[in-house]
């Protein structure tokens, strides 16, 4: 008798299945972290007065859910549109002084001390994307010998190839002097 072996799976796992899969488009994934970190930093500089400690821990976390949701075509946008997001997103806790000019130098300014959290949550972006794409990788190398030698299942039987068309018997007599008579001629 064959026993069968049942892998429990944790209740995390569980949890996490739970949690919406949605594929974004590039463009999509970059313009779902700005808004969202546009939002989040209004909502830090109502509640926690432009803190700059909340604004960059709620940025990993939207920075990691941005790797995750990307589709796989387009995975390179991730590390690339997190930073923007971030610059999007730091400019209502800048605290710039009143003029357009104030407004770019609190944004330079804050962008410059917040670059820890800017690089922290890139990296986190990077690897997550890097991470998804050797995994495709590997699955479609894995595609690829499961289909065996000249793209055919392993498993599929050989088949003789069919006559085409195209491949009629030539009748003698009828080389390239009646291949051109038969072509039209132009005027």
């Amino acid at each position: 008798m064959y026993r069968v072996r049942v892998r429990s799976v944790p209740p995390v796992v569980l949890a996490l299945r739970r949690f919406p899969n949605p594929r974004l488009t590039g463009i999509g994934a970059g313009l779902f972290a700005a808004l969202t970190m546009f939002v989040l930093a209004c909502v830090d500089r109502l509640l926690f007065d432009s803190s700059e400690l909340v604004y960059g821990l709620l940025f990993l976390p939207v920075s990691a859910l941005t790797a995750l949701w990307v589709r796989p075509a387009d995975l390179v946008t991730a590390p690339i549109s997190v930073p923007i997001a971030f610059a999007v997103g730091v400019f209502p806790i800048s605290g710039g002084s009143e003029g357009f000019g104030g407004q770019i130098m609190g944004l330079v300014t804050a962008l410059a001390v917040h670059a820890g959290w800017l690089y922290g949550g890139t990296l986190v972006a990077g690897l997550i994307a890097s991470v998804r794409k050797v995994r495709q990788m590997r699955a479609r190398r894995r595609y690829v010998l499961a289909r065996g030698p000249q793209g055919r299942s392993a498993a599929a039987p050989e088949r003789a190839p069919r006559a085409s068309a195209a491949a009629k018997p030539v009748r003698a007599g009828a080389g390239a002097a009646g291949a051109a008579a038969r072509r039209p001629q132009r005027p």
